[in-house]
């Protein structure tokens, strides 16, 4: 840390406070909506194939990072938690498939009018 000069502020104290002025000038719904637009920006640039390729890296390194008794220790809570609970389990499955079934259903509605 930055020590202070004849009774000024440091830099981290400067940045912080200038933060906390903008951040009561503009509020929350400013900064929701930058970021909005960020993303839809982002997006934009990327598109389906520019997120598929950043999650698979993501993949790959945590991959690379954890290894098999990582995945394997999470497969086997992930079980556990299943047999724990299966009529929740069950519920939850029914209806995501109903939902699933629904999507395909409307789409088939759409493309044959």
């Amino acid at each position: 840390m930055t020590a202070r000069r004849a009774g000024k502020m440091t830099v981290e104290e400067a940045g912080r406070k200038g933060g906390e002025a903008t951040s009561t000038l503009h509020g929350r719904s400013f900064y929701e909506e930058i970021g909005q637009k960020g993303g839809a920006a982002r997006r934009g640039q990327l598109g389906r194939e520019g997120y598929s390729a950043l999650g698979r890296k993501g993949g790959e390194a945590t991959s690379i990072r954890h290894g098999s008794g990582f995945y394997a220790e999470i497969g086997r809570k992930g079980g556990e938690a299943v047999s724990r609970n299966r009529e929740h389990m069950s519920q939850i499955g029914r209806k995501g498939g109903e939902a699933r079934a629904e999507k395909v259903d409307q789409r088939l509605r759409e493309r044959n009018g």
